[in-house]
Order: structure tokens, then C-alpha cells, then sequence
């Protein structure tokens, strides 16, 4: 079905409201009193009902005219909303790209500064993938992402400081092991370890970290069934120190382990495809990197 109206009428009621009267909107739009009046007067025509009304020395929108323009309202954003996207695809920024982020980060640090990128840029899609040991250099070296969170600087791929995450050991408050004031290694000997599986697709460049080498161990794929299997009772467990204050759970206590009570690991930014990246890939990484500051300075 063919439209009878088109976009610019619709702007030129727009104005009219927005500026007041017709003679406002006539030079906010760079054109005649006469133009407007005869666009306004057309689309009346093609709609069938009244759109401006003149009070006194003013012409302003009827209530007909104040409905029909509400609705048109999201029209006229969207076709702007498209200008600036097919300007933005035109200068070269990506329609899509892709964070890997090793499971070990605080999302926070990632979202709140992705937060204030979408403020600038409503034309590119992120996907974020969440990685773990051989699959955060698979994603890397493999170029599978445009921006990496990782632990270990890959050779050849510079990195940028981005934070430290603190893993500290936990178990079931009910756990026998927790009514304990002091833990030695010695005392997992019967219990099981919960450990977070190597997401690479290599078995060969699989790792193990951080496996006290307990009785049994239980391999989950992420931190949360980590978490869930912990509060259940199955076993002990490291987990990030951000997850388990964020989730403040009373199911779950942090332990005290002799010689072995917390580490620490670094994370670091980096662009895969380094010289290859686009504009939106480099603004979030420059964002990413400035609100990395307060962590690392």
C-alpha cells in the first residue's frame, strides 16, 4: 500500500509544535511561511481532518493534529536514528563486534563502561563470550574477538593492565570444615574439589589451575554451577571474591587455608586483531581502558 504522507510533513508539523507557530518553524526549517502553509494545508487534504487552528495572531496544532503527531513522533526518531546509522556504516564502523572475557572478571568491569558506549553508538551489535584458560588465547591468537579480557599476556599480542581478581576458598556453612578456625590442605584429603573446566577446544592445550589435588574432584563448565554445587555441600571450591560478595550468600563461607588462603590474578586488556580493529572497536577499548584507571593507578 502506498503511503499518502511523507516524513518531511510530518517534520514540518513537528516544528510547528515544537517552535510555537508557523512563522518559527518556517525559519528553524530554512524555508517559507508560504512553503509551510501549503504543506500543512496538503497533508489536512490527504489525512481528512484539520491539523492547525489559528488562535489569535498564533497557528498551533488542533488535538486531532496533537494525536496523529504523538504517533508519528517514533517515525521521525527512527528515520533519523537510520541517517546516523548508514553515516556511521558509510565511515567504516562494524555492524558487530566481539568481547571475549575471561570467567575470572568482574562483569562490572565490563558492562559499565559498555553501558557508556552504547550511549555513543547505536549502530553496532557486541557479542561477549566468556572464556577460561586455553580458550581465552584460542580467542586471541585465533582472532576470534575484537577485544580480549585475559589473564596472562599472550606473546606477540601487547596488553594494558586492567585489574586484579582475588580467588579466596569456600565451602558450605554446614560443612563440617567450616566450624574449623584453621585448614590445612591435609584436611581435604576426603573432599571433594570443585574446579571450573578449560573451555578450549584443544584437550592438548588444556590446564589445570588451581586443583589442590583432593580425593574427587567435580568439573562445572562456569563460577555460578561452581557456586550452586558449593552451597549444596558437594564440595570446596576457589571462587572470585567479587562473586561471592556480590551474591552475599550465608549458605556459603569463606575459609581459612594455611599457607594457601588467597591469590590473586591479573587481568589485561587486548585487541586480537590490533592494527586490523575498527572504530567502534577502539572507542570501547579506550573506554574499557579508562575506566580500568581507578583499578590499576
Amino acid at each position: 500500500m502506498r503511503l499518502k504522507t511523507t516524513l518531511e510533513q510530518w517534520q514540518t508539523l513537528q516544528a510547528i509544535e515544537q517552535a510555537g507557530s508557523i512563522q518559527s518553524a518556517a525559519v528553524t526549517l530554512n524555508k517559507s511561511h508560504t512553503t509551510l502553509i501549503y504543506s500543512v494545508k496538503k497533508l489536512e487534504d490527504q489525512l481528512g481532518i484539520k491539523l492547525i487552528e489559528v488562535k489569535g495572531r498564533k497557528a498551533g496544532l488542533t488535538e486531532h493534529g496533537k494525536t496523529m503527531l504523538r504517533r508519528a513522533q517514533s517515525m521521525l526518531e527512527q528515520a533519523r536514528e537510520l541517517e546516523m546509522i548508514s553515516e556511521q556504516l558509510n565511515s567504516g564502523v562494524e555492524s558487530q563486534i566481539t568481547i571475549a572475557i575471561d570467567h575470572l572478571c568482574d562483569p562490572s568491569w565490563l558492562y559499565t563502561p559498555l553501558n557508556e558506549f552504547l550511549t555513543q553508538n547505536n549502530t553496532t551489535s557486541v557479542q561477549v563470550v566468556e572464556t577460561s584458560l586455553s580458550k581465552t588465547t584460542d580467542m586471541v591468537v585465533n582472532e576470534l574477538a575484537d577485544i580480549a579480557i585475559i589473564n596472562l599476556p599472550i606473546t606477540n599480542y601487547p596488553a594494558e593492565a586492567f585489574g586484579t581478581t582475588t580467588m579466596v576458598p569456600v565451602i558450605a556453612a554446614q560443612h563440617p570444615l567450616a566450624k574449623k578456625e584453621h585448614i590445612s590442605l591435609a584436611d581435604f584429603a576426603t573432599t571433594s574439589q570443585i574446579v571450573v573446566r578449560d573451555l578450549g577446544e584443544s584437550d592438548k592445550e588444556k590446564r589445570d589451575v588451581g586443583w589442590l589435588r583432593a580425593r574427587q574432584r567435580i568439573t562445572v563448565d562456569n563460577f555460578d554451577h561452581a557456586f550452586r554445587a558449593v552451597e549444596q555441600g558437594v564440595g570446596f571450591c576457589r571462587l572470585p571474591k567479587h562473586l561471592v560478595e556480590y551474591r552475599q550468600n550465608d549458605r556459603l563461607k569463606v575459609i581459612d587455608l594455611e599457607h594457601s588462603n588467597q591469590y590473586q590474578v591479573a587481568l589485561h586488556l587486548t585487541l586480537p586483531k590490533g592494527a586490523k580493529s575498527g572504530p567502534a572497536t577502539l572507542a570501547l577499548y579506550q573506554t574499557l581502558l579508562d575506566s580500568a584507571k581507578v583499578r590499576v593507578e
